[in-house]
């Protein structure tokens, strides 16, 4: 037995699919996606500053010249990283202060697919960036823990 759909639910689904594909559902769903990251990378960096000042070495006085110079390029790299990860979520989710895109239908639905994608590279950069900084603290973690005293 083949199932033929009826006319009406052929137009519900259409109506379905056009919902599914607008401009404004893909610009709201970038928007909660970086939200997630946003929340994601908050809650990282603040586990990454406990475990640092918890669990790694208190004076990095101790440690041979250049393995203090290394742990110190690592921890700034790794923080600075995640501070811009950071930045990038939150332009992601509420764009630049006073935005305006209050303008014709046309230029509001061109504003807001390349909002869409404008999101969505910035989240693609906020992960790789978040990625490097928690590799980049965690080495400097891990290089006070191993590393010889001076």
């Amino acid at each position: 037995m083949t199932f033929t759909p009826t006319p009406r639910q052929l137009r519900d689904a259409d109506r379905r699919i056009h919902e599914i594909s607008s401009p404004e559902r893909e610009l709201r769903e970038a928007r909660h996606q970086a939200e997630g990251y946003r929340n994601f990378l908050a809650s990282l960096t603040g586990l990454l500053a406990a475990v640092f000042v918890l669990k790694g070495q208190e004076d990095l006085s101790k440690l041979a010249d250049a393995t203090r110079w290394w742990v110190i390029g690592l921890l700034t790299g790794g923080f600075a990283a995640l501070i811009l990860a950071s930045w990038l979520s939150v332009s992601a989710v509420h764009g630049r202060p006073g935005e305006e895109f209050l303008m014709e239908a046309g230029r509001f639905v061109r504003y807001e697919h390349r909002r869409t994608r404008t999101i969505w590279r910035m989240v693609e950069a906020a992960r790789w960036l978040a990625l490097l900084g928690v590799l980049s603290v965690a080495a400097a973690v891990l290089v006070t823990w191993v590393a010889p005293s001076s």
